[in-house]
């Protein structure tokens, strides 16, 4: 299959050349017609610093935040997939009351502001499920050790509630989008599909698992993906519960500079580079994906 790439037009010219000159004179707006002090020479002060004992280069407050994002938007999105694919599946099982139940869940999540979704899960949820069952005692009279891993993987053990419920929020978030994702990649395999596979013998769960789910895959990578860098952005409204993620962070440190429009244009850059990273990896997984199904067509057509 041959790929052509698209003949650049002169509208397209036209476009782009408004586009740069409307940026080009936001910028100018901002950088020489606004009334404002710039003072970038703290943002490296607040990325790093050097310890004055040891003399050893470290994380400051807003790589830390960034380090924490990565934590927290990788253990939500993994979780989010988990629940995702349940209930998708549920959603196209035969049977009415697991249809019902995750239209129930899905139909709920998706109609509630995620702000609200933070207090409810965290107050009402997290706050008490986390106190019965003693989660962050029980990490705080843990070993010196495994509270190390537990802060390296995790949060420290005083923030270990808030780290798990904002995963728990964000993961039952975006489980519900990406359940949907999941049930219209499965019903958009063909019908031939499922007909074949039954005529070979397969029950359900072998259909599910050797045809179907494979060829769904594909088609749900592209959304999935970009449900992913929701996850990364969403990650940011669970600051409020004291989560010390980037923009938590950057809150802190604009409180103490006063240095607004510094602190956020560069919190917009470190998502921006992490948001972009994944849509880039995700470009080529695809990339990778269409090649290998080229390479069985053409293979098919040919013979062996």
């Amino acid at each position: 299959m041959q790929h052509h790439k698209p003949a650049i037009k002169r509208l397209d010219v036209i476009v782009l050349l408004a586009i740069l000159g409307l940026a080009g004179y936001i910028a100018y707006r901002l950088f020489f017609s606004l009334n404002y002090n710039w003072n970038w020479s703290i943002i490296p002060t607040y990325m790093f610093h050097q310890d004055v004992e040891t003399g050893i280069w470290r994380t400051n407050l807003l790589i830390d935040g960034f380090i924490t994002t990565i934590k927290l938007s990788i253990w939500a999105t993994l979780l989010a997939i988990l629940i995702g694919f349940a209930v998708g599946l549920m959603r196209v099982s035969p049977r009415l009351f697991f249809r019902m139940v995750s239209r129930t869940y899905i139909e709920a999540i998706r109609n509630t502001p995620p702000l609200v979704l933070v207090f409810i899960f965290y107050y009402f949820v997290s706050d008490q499920l986390f106190s019965f069952l003693g989660v962050e005692n029980f990490f705080r009279a843990s070993s010196p050790s495994v509270q190390k891993y537990v802060s390296f993987f995790f949060a420290s053990p005083g923030l270990i509630t808030q780290f798990l419920s904002g995963i728990l929020t964000l993961a039952m978030f975006q489980g519900a989008y990406i359940a949907e994702i999941v049930r219209a990649g499965i019903q958009a395999v063909e019908v031939g599909q499922w007909e074949a596979g039954k005529a070979l013998g397969l029950n359900r769960r072998k259909l599910m698992r050797l045809i179907i789910l494979p060829q769904a895959t594909k088609i749900m990578l592209p959304p999935l993906a970009n449900e992913f860098i929701n996850t990364i952005k969403w990650s940011s409204i669970v600051s409020i519960i004291s989560i010390q993620e980037l923009t938590f962070q950057a809150l802190q440190v604009m409180a103490s500079t006063q240095a607004t429009i510094e602190i956020w244009l560069t919190i917009s850059s470190m998502y921006l580079v992490l948001c972009l990273s994944l849509s880039l990896l995700v470009r080529k997984i695809e990339v990778y994906l269409a090649r290998s199904e080229d390479i069985m067509t053409a293979y098919q057509q040919t013979g062996p």
